[in-house]
């Protein structure tokens, strides 16, 4: 299956082992707005043929750390210390999936963000994140694509 990436997307070097086995990211950021996104594929999708929730919480959670990174510039890397998820509806093997980062404050030891995972105008899940504000990521761990 080939999915098409839009224009204005390039891929994402980062998000660890764990994310690097489900797909490639990528990323859109201009205009103060962060957007991480895949393309999702069968390999993604739960028994009824829709995207696994936890496939759509790991895109959701990472997109946040990423996010949260990118915005301070690489000063810190963060660790979630909580995540809660609204899931909205169905995304599905073909579908382009964006997650729409938003900061909302990173403190001394905590940072606070939100995102919207949507195909086109449909929002398949919110989410919002509570990380604990960690020291920057080292070159080898950046090098490896954490």
């Amino acid at each position: 299956m080939s999915i098409h990436i839009p224009a204005g997307f390039d891929r994402l070097q980062r998000g660890g082992p764990y994310m690097a086995g489900l797909g490639d990211l990528y990323l859109r950021q201009a205009a103060g707005q962060i957007v991480i996104a895949m393309g999702v594929t069968e390999r993604h999708t739960n028994m009824r043929g829709i995207v696994h929730g936890g496939m759509l919480a790991s895109l959701a959670d990472t997109a946040l750390g990423i996010g949260l990174t990118l915005s301070c510039e690489a000063r810190h890397s963060f660790v979630t210390v909580s995540l809660t998820t609204d899931f909205l509806a169905a995304a599905r093997p073909g579908d382009w999936l964006e997650a729409h980062v938003q900061v909302d404050r990173i403190g001394g030891r905590v940072a606070f963000a939100g995102c919207r995972l949507q195909v086109g105008d449909k929002v398949a899940l919110r989410a919002s994140g509570v990380f604990a504000v960690m020291p920057p990521l080292t070159p080898e761990q950046l090098a490896a694509g954490y």
